[in-house]
């Protein structure tokens, strides 16, 4: 007869023990699993994202061996079986990034282009810069064969436009620049050639030269952008000024009116979420009508005693949504807002409670499997957060004993709670994509927010209600007062000492790690929860000590910034100012271009950082005294002209223009006394919106 060591026997008895507390632990979660998906889901779809090259065939088999391995033992114990789910998720989140990756792949401009430009008008919006901007599709460049033309352009307009009216729909022509969209300004930064991949945009650019008609606006499917922009003027043209633009940008997702000065303000007093068409306007629509049909059928004696006024208001509700998000153009925020309020209304046609966790969780994994790439925006980020921390808040008073308060006082604590927990929510989001913190943000919403849902929304659907009578002036006329004020907060709020600081951008891993720890304290059942409060608290940690770049280098070699002991100094006043901008504020530095270069103390092209002298060689002449720096032969000569090849054989250490091309912009860190210089951009090729050729 063997017998079994007591060594042994130990072991298996603490096996045993863990088995059985595992068990318990997955035990205590069944009901509470699915909202767990779209957090796999997204693990997955953002580790792809990370990833430095595409995954290949070899590598998803990997995985997929890995997979069957668990498999397997899921047979000798259930306990596995969440885990098994959980990875199969994981997996299919990367999946469905990839595929959707490959699906939206069209041709990228592979040079830079100046010439005629045709196209047709898709879309119109502004530029960060306040110039209109045009969206083409159809698109045809001289001297580029179909095959290589982009799908879609994207074109700035500079200079004296008068001569055209653009439409939705129209065929246009113009001269003007374009380029393929460029990567990040610094390693880590925000990659644009990424965003516009999945916008399908092959390239952008801009003219200075009048743009031109050819054809008018043609296209069925277009009918619904040139009726939104026709909607857009009426509005408008009734409410004139910024009202009537922020009444525009709130109906018909129409911004093109807004100036760049009541943005500002806006953003500075945390307002700006009104003016995007998100899960609050389609909220405050979409309950708006569905109160207001359920009241007036309750009014209505049959109907109240014989109909399902809750599933009928839930029905209209549905089409009140449907027909905004139409009007406002069907972008990604009003999609994902749709989506959300459509999961939530459908629940009461089931008569399911509609504001749970599990239908944000159901909304949120639509939303992935429809677009991966959204996770990685702040829309997505910043929206879920507010709406899972809320509908967790509340449902921690409804469930607690005795948490009651008079009417009128419940609705002044929900109000305060509610801006207070969405605040909170998505702060971390906004700062980190953003870099800016409004400190006034919860005030200015107090003194907002009711006045958008009681007075300028239902005020909007009545003047959709009387459009065909031709009286819609009577409920935008009702609106102007309440936009007036929302505005006049902004104004007031922005214009206070101290309204917003600038924090400077978080390591890669600072958001991932905070957002899974809030959603565990917020999705797990059980004392446990509170264990998420420590990735949360490591994560604003590590942030508080984002170490910034030392050196930056503009991909043209043209711009160099140096960090200094009063901030960012820059080596010219204008040009690459997107750049310049984009450094600034990844800094937490709210200064101007031509501020940070009041810092530039450098006589000459020659500066030290740490150890080590740098040259910067710009303008006229720059070749030759690149060269003769170079021929020191130490130090790191920069310079905006090429010199082909000459960095390869060259006894210092040289970028130059056709070298920066291929590194994209330089960022440095100090290492033992010496800035350690890094290239931006990943290997031609190494991910789809990448170029080969590039």
């Amino acid at each position: 007869m063997q017998r079994t060591s007591p060594g042994g026997s130990r072991i298996a008895h603490v096996w045993h023990r863990l088995r059985g507390r595992g068990a318990a632990l997955v035990d205590a979660q069944r009901g509470h699993l699915f909202v767990w998906s779209p957090v796999c889901l997204g693990i997955g779809i953002g580790t792809y994202f990370a990833l430095p090259q595409e995954p290949g065939l070899l590598g998803w088999g990997m995985i997929a061996s890995a997979f069957g391995g668990m498999f397997l033992a899921c047979l000798y114990t259930r306990l596995l079986v969440p885990i098994l789910v959980a990875l199969t998720l994981v997996l299919a989140g990367g999946l469905l990034a990839g595929a959707r990756t490959q699906l939206v792949a069209d041709p990228v401009l592979g040079f830079r282009y100046y010439g005629p430009i045709e196209g047709r008008i898709l879309a119109i919006d502004r530029s960060a810069s306040d110039k209109m901007r045009l969206t083409l599709d159809r698109v045809v460049l001289a001297r580029v064969s179909p095959g290589d033309t982009p799908a879609k352009v994207r074109l700035s307009l500079h200079g004296d436009q008068r001569f055209l009216t653009p439409s939705p729909g129209m065929t246009i022509v113009a001269t003007g620049h374009l380029s393929a969209p460029r990567g990040p300004v610094e390693p880590g930064g925000f990659d644009f050639q990424r965003h516009a991949w999945f916008q399908g945009l092959g390239a952008v650019g801009y003219t200075r030269t009048p743009v031109l008609a050819v054809h008018p606006p043609e296209g069925r499917w277009l009918v619904i952008h040139r009726v939104r922009m026709a909607i857009s003027a009426h509005v408008q043209g009734i409410l004139p000024g910024r009202t009537g633009a922020f009444a525009a940008a709130i109906t018909t997702g129409d911004r093109s009116g807004m100036d760049l000065g009541t943005l500002e303000a806006l953003r500075i007093s945390n307002l700006a979420h009104l003016l995007a068409i998100s899960g609050l306007h389609m909220g405050m629509l979409t309950g708006f009508v569905f109160g207001a049909v359920r009241l007036g059928l309750a009014l209505v004696p049959h109907a109240a005693l014989f109909w399902p006024i809750h599933k009928v208001a839930a029905h209209a509700g549905l089409a009140a949504g449907a027909l905004y998000l139409a009007l406002s153009g069907g972008n990604v925020a009003t999609e994902r807002a749709f989506i959300m309020v459509a999961v939530m209304l459908v629940a009461v046609l089931f008569d399911q409670r509609a504001l749970t966790l599990r239908a944000v969780a159901l909304a949120a994994v639509i939303v992935l499997v429809r677009r991966p790439e959204a996770l990685l925006g702040p829309g997505f980020q910043m929206s879920f957060a507010a709406t899972a921390a809320l509908i967790a808040v509340f449902a921690y008073f409804r469930d607690r004993d005795g948490w009651r308060l008079p009417r009128m006082a419940g609705w002044v604590a929900a109000l305060v709670i509610s801006s207070a927990v969405a605040g909170l929510a998505t702060a971390p989001f906004a700062a980190a994509h953003f870099n800016r913190v409004p400190h006034f943000g919860l005030i200015a919403n107090l003194a907002s927010v009711p006045v958008m849902g009681a007075l300028v929304m239902p005020a909007a659907v009545l003047a959709a209600v009387l459009a065909p009578l031709g009286l819609s002036w009577v409920g935008l006329k009702v609106m102007a007062p309440g936009i007036a004020w929302i505005l006049s907060v902004a104004d007031e709020v922005s214009g206070w000492d101290g309204a917003v600081s600038h924090v400077p951008a978080p390591q890669a891993g600072v958001l991932p790690m905070l957002a899974l720890g809030a959603l565990f304290v917020i999705l797990w059942q059980g004392r446990v929860r509170i264990a998420g409060v420590v990735p949360v608290i490591a994560a604003l940690a590590l942030w508080s000590v984002a170490e910034r770049p030392v050196l930056l280098v503009s991909e043209s070699g043209g711009l160099v910034g140096v960090m200094t002991a009063e901030g960012r100094a820059l080596s010219k006043p204008r040009g690459e100012g997107f750049a310049a901008q984009s450094w600034l504020e990844n800094d937490g530095d709210g200064a101007s271009q031509p501020l940070a270069h009041e810092r530039w103390q450098v006589d000459g092209a020659a500066f030290d950082v740490g150890d080590t002298r740098f040259w910067l060689e710009t303008g006229r002449g720059a070749r030759e005294r690149a060269l003769a720096d170079c021929s020191r032969g130490s130090g790191v000569v920069i310079t905006s002209a090429d010199l082909g090849n000459r960095w390869k054989t060259a006894p210092c250490t040289l970028y130059d223009s056709g070298r920066l091309a291929q590194t994209g912009p330089l960022a440095a860190w100090m290492q033992d006394g010496k800035p350690v210089l890094r290239p931006t951009r990943k290997a031609p090729g190494s991910r789809p919106w990448i170029p080969a050729d590039q």
